[in-house]
């Protein structure tokens, strides 16, 4: 799933309006779950939920509300693999330029903006504190339009741009060139991989799906994701790991060979360096919070 080729997508605000609003309370369609990029910016937030979030070269999983803001051109999915009961998810999309050419650079009041925005660029996940205050402004946006909701957008936005309550998702940054060539040979790649990671996946499986000798498929994947195949699928792997840790009753052995390893120790060391804790102590985390 991560790629520095995802298929650009085209969106498209009402007549006469530069800020398009979508909200919805049962799960995406799963044809909306594809790795895409776009030059609008996006606030997403989600008050109940659970789902694997993946943005740029980060990838999650998330059992709660989630709040945040993907940058002009940074490739992500649709993240959401379902809603709780009375779980809503408020996407907001625009253009940085939705106010005019440089207007959040040109404009001194409004800098603190233009710099939020090219923070954006690599993924901003906002913290529980800054949720608790702008969730419901960005929940009814939905009821405003033409200039009441720019003014709105633009209280929310000068809020997140204040605010110190948030992690970067990709500190060291995630560059990309669009190829839209590669599109059907990314995308081939990583639905057979999502279909297919509980199970051993083969070099030369894979680079048969897409025509290549295993030397040039290695190559081509590296170059493309910055990462080897085997670490990709690993990530997968323990993602979906922390995902049954969260909502399953599961022993942790058990979610070491439903997740596709073969060996638990090995599961041990990727769950280390992929999530920086012990499986167990993530579990005991979990159940702390919940409790």
């Amino acid at each position: 799933m991560i790629t520095k080729k995802p298929t650009f997508k085209k969106l498209s605000p009402s007549f006469g309006e530069s800020v398009l609003v979508k909200q919805h309370n049962d799960k995406l369609d799963r044809g909306e779950m594809f790795w895409h990029f776009h030059p609008e910016l996006e606030l997403i937030y989600v008050n109940r939920g659970q789902g694997k979030t993946h943005i740029g070269n980060h990838l999650s999983y998330f059992n709660n509300s989630q709040l945040i803001l993907i940058g002009s051109n940074l490739p992500h999915n649709g993240f959401t693999d379902r809603l709780t009961a009375a779980g809503i998810e408020t996407t907001i999309q625009f253009r940085p330029d939705f106010l005019g050419d440089d207007f959040f650079n040109s404009v001194p009041e409004a800098n603190a903006i233009g710099i939020l925005f090219e923070k954006a660029k690599n993924g901003i996940l906002f913290n529980r504190a800054t949720k608790d205050v702008v969730g419901s402004k960005i929940e009814d946006l939905e009821n405003y339009n033409g200039f009441n909701r720019i003014l709105k957008l633009l209280e929310i936005l000068q809020y997140l741009a204040t605010t110190d309550d948030y992690t970067i998702l990709n500190a060291d940054g995630f560059v990309f060139e669009a190829e839209p060539q590669d599109t059907d040979k990314i995308k081939t790649i990583y639905k057979f991989v999502n279909a297919n990671f509980k199970e051993h996946i083969a070099l030369e499986d894979i680079a048969d799906k897409v025509s290549m000798t295993v030397p040039a498929f290695c190559r081509y994947f590296k170059k493309t994701t910055g990462k080897t195949f085997t670490q990709v699928v690993n990530e997968i792997r323990i993602v979906h790991a922390t995902k049954l840790l969260n909502e399953s009753q599961m022993s942790i052995a058990d979610i070491c060979f439903e997740c596709g390893f073969n060996n638990f120790s090995h599961f041990n060391k990727q769950f280390n360096e992929v999530i920086g804790k012990s499986a167990s102590n993530y579990r005991k985390e979990i159940k702390q919070i919940i409790g």
